[in-house]
């Protein structure tokens, strides 16, 4: 979901003249803050770090062995 923001002018002399006056004091900012991060993002993220746990505990040391491997091969063979 998009957010509706304001835009500045795309003349310089007036855009940084509304910084000025932004850090100042003397003029709202026209940017909102955005949120450090909403509950839906945290939950997504901690339920990627259980699903990999998971992952991990069900694959036997060979096969992880032979991920691994091809994971070391793939990257030098970019390089």
């Amino acid at each position: 979901m998009a957010v509706s923001r304001p835009k500045r002018s795309r003349d310089p002399v007036q855009a940084a003249h509304q910084v000025y006056l932004e850090i100042i004091g003397e003029a709202p900012r026209q940017f909102p803050p955005v949120p450090d991060s909403s509950p839906a993002a945290v939950a997504k993220r901690k339920g990627a770090v259980q699903g990999g746990k998971k992952r991990a505990s069900a694959l036997s040391p060979e096969r992880r062995r032979e991920i691994a491997k091809k994971a070391a091969a793939t990257r030098w063979q970019k390089s």
